[in-house]
């Protein structure tokens, strides 16, 4: 009985020890700090190449040709309403 009831204990503090480390896994992955670097290095790693360190024009074009085409829009609806 004494072996059955050390062997639970034991089981019981392994299964907190794995709780304890999911829940400090998930804190660390909700916190806003880490989400925001999350994010910023997946914005930088769609306008660097990771591997060489290089720009990716082909996206930067991209973005820039956006950017310019929607100024362009703006300023055609002003001139014809105003």
């Amino acid at each position: 009985m004494s072996n059955d009831l050390n062997s639970l204990e034991g089981e019981i503090e392994q299964t907190r020890e794995r709780l304890a480390s999911t829940i400090d896994e998930l804190l660390h992955r909700t916190n806003p700090k880490t989400i925001a670097r999350k994010e910023a290095n997946a914005v930088k790693g769609y306008f660097v190449d990771e591997a060489s360190g290089a720009p990716r024009t082909d996206n930067i074009l991209k973005v820039v040709g956006g950017v310019v085409g929607a100024v362009a829009v703006v300023v055609v609806v002003r001139k014809l309403v105003g």
